[in-house]
């Protein structure tokens, strides 16, 4: 059984940062493209960001800049760290894997996911 759980949400104000790890159980990482979404309330989930099997990363325009995404195959992790962080930012950010190892920013596409982790960013 495949099991991802995020960890690192949390409440922040404007300008700070959350560091979200996602750890995978039951199945290696290396080889996967992991991407972190996040979804609003009353929005639809949105892609944030993503690293490959080679470790190259993709970032949403929203996140450029802020985030950055990394993936440590000896700890089976993958991390967020979001920085100067907005209240236009809350969503419970979800981690998602996919067994063909190249980018996508679909949701559709990513076979595996945690249950979510709330980042809440005040004003």
């Amino acid at each position: 059984q495949v099991l991802l759980v995020e960890s690192g949400g949390g409440v922040v104000q404007a300008g700070g940062s959350l560091r979200l790890s996602c750890t995978a159980s039951g199945r290696a990482l290396s080889g996967d493209a992991v991407a972190w979404f996040r979804q609003a309330p009353g929005k639809e989930r949105e892609f944030v960001s993503c690293v490959d099997w080679n470790s190259r990363t993709y970032y949403a325009d929203s996140a450029k800049g802020r985030f950055t995404i990394a993936k440590d195959n000896a700890k089976n992790t993958v991390f967020l760290q979001m920085n100067s962080l907005k209240p236009e930012d809350t969503a419970i950010y979800y981690c998602a894997s996919r067994d063909r190892g190249y980018y996508s920013g679909d949701p559709k596409n990513y076979e595996f996911w945690g249950q979510g982790t709330q980042v809440t960013v005040s004003s």
